[in-house]
């Protein structure tokens, strides 16, 4: 059973990404404020739930949170300061997006950089733990998944739309034999033979 948040008398925001580990697209970031009667028997962490539950819960999350904020880091930004600094720059984004302040910052995993002057606290599998984060891990994830289903459609070749720019055995094969897009991460490794690429 997931928790509301961590701290139950003060405005609390949960905030996580998705895409940190795929080889083409954006990392996307979202924060979500609940309100303290919150719940649903289908939330949790995002990635234990099929595809059409976790766009059926989105809409629920959207209409029913205080306050919501979702956000992409492009391509050319997680080249510059790297996939960590990006996932918590997409944090920091999707909460200065919340309409209501946190008093507190829950984020999913073991790293963050503070927010303005906010306490906070990082939270290992915090999607699986809590809902507020669970829920931005959600909203994270659909949004991230529509985009690259929108990348697909410019560069079908890759199968975006199934993989969502992950490294798939088949994504591998279609830049080992189509090359690099300009939506595929130059600073990692896109294939073993990262020297044989030319971008």
């Amino acid at each position: 059973m997931l928790q509301l948040k961590i701290h139950q008398e003060l405005i609390e925001c949960g905030t996580d990404e998705a895409g940190r580990g795929c080889l083409a697209g954006p990392v996307t970031a979202a924060a979500v404020i609940l309100p303290d009667d919150f719940s649903h028997p289908w939330l949790t962490d995002s990635k234990q739930l099929s595809e059409r539950k976790r766009m059926e819960l989105r809409p629920i999350i959207e209409k029913e949170a205080l306050a919501f904020g979702v956000s992409h880091v492009m391509m050319e930004e997680i080249d510059q300061i790297n996939i960590l600094n990006a996932s918590i720059l997409g944090m920091h984004r999707s909460i200065q997006q919340l309409s209501l302040q946190p008093q507190f910052i829950a984020i999913d995993g073991n790293r963050f950089k503070p927010y303005q002057k906010t306490p906070y606290e990082c939270v290992i599998k915090g999607d699986g733990k809590y809902l507020h984060i669970a829920a931005a891990s959600i909203l994270a994830k659909t949004y991230r998944d529509e985009y690259m289903q929108k990348l697909h459609e410019e560069f079908p070749n890759y199968n975006w739309k199934k993989n969502k720019g992950y490294p798939t055995l088949e994504h591998r094969a279609a830049i080992k034999k189509h090359g690099p897009t300009p939506y595929h991460r130059k600073s990692f490794k896109l294939l073993p033979e990262q020297l044989k690429l030319k971008f």
